[in-house]
């Protein structure tokens, strides 16, 4: 199967230095895929390293062994052994990221936070902006918040701009981490709905979805993530 993204004996543990060097493994041996057109979702309990795998796969965090591959510009390219500066070619051009949490600079207004991805493309401001106002109005935020600052938003509201800055962009790969967390049903919904074009596209998206009703109206299958003891 041709992949989009995919992990070879991937391994992360943690050593926490002010305690003693004690040293926590979290991921072992991973081997992962996802291909086009797919969606996987993480399953596994909590603590079991779903959102360590994620942030791995994002380049967030460093891996102890193995590879994770991505296909970029139609070339399969090692992320944990990219330089940063590929790295973020890679972030601009193939794979995106929608977390829960709304990370931007003050004083941004939310439509131009949406429109950012896009701008870094090149893409001409006024369609930019165009796009990220379909986006938002299409996930319920009122055109009056559309060119206000969101430190003051609601967690919901602040989510669905991280949803449509993460879908504005159309990247080849995207990492959903709790996508609908904040949501109410009907913007869930409307997600349901961005993650079906995404895959018509032939976009290969990973997801971390606790709400079980979401996860199995997007998820192609389940990818199980399994907790692991610690060691010294």
């Amino acid at each position: 199967m041709s992949f989009s993204l995919a992990t070879e004996g991937l391994s992360k543990a943690f050593r926490l230095h002010l305690q003693g060097d004690v040293r926590i493994p979290v991921l072992d041996g991973v081997d992962f895929s996802v291909a086009p057109g797919e969606c996987v979702a993480l399953a596994g309990p909590s603590g079991a390293g779903k959102s360590t795998l994620m942030r791995c796969l994002y380049g967030n965090y460093g891996v102890g062994a193995g590879r994770i591959l991505i296909r970029h510009h139609g070339a399969p390219v090692d992320l944990a052994a990219a330089d940063p500066r590929l790295v973020r070619e890679i972030r601009r051009d193939t794979l995106g990221y929608v977390s829960q949490f709304l990370r931007v600079i003050p004083r941004i207004g939310a439509r131009d936070i949406v429109a950012e991805p896009l701008r870094a493309r090149g893409v001409p401001a006024e369609a930019a902006r165009a796009r990220a106002s379909a986006l938002l109005t299409r996930l319920n935020l009122p055109s009056r918040l559309h060119d206000l600052p969101p430190a003051t938003f609601s967690g919901g509201e602040q989510q669905r701009i991280n949803l449509a800055r993460g879908f504005a962009a159309d990247y080849p790969v995207l990492l959903l981490d709790e996508p609908t967390a904040s949501l109410d049903p009907a913007n869930r919904q409307v997600v349901v709905g961005l993650i079906a074009e995404a895959k018509a596209r032939g976009a290969a998206l990973v997801g971390i979805f606790h709400d079980t009703e979401i996860r199995d109206l997007v998820a192609d299958r389940l990818f199980e993530v399994h907790p692991m003891q610690d060691a010294a």
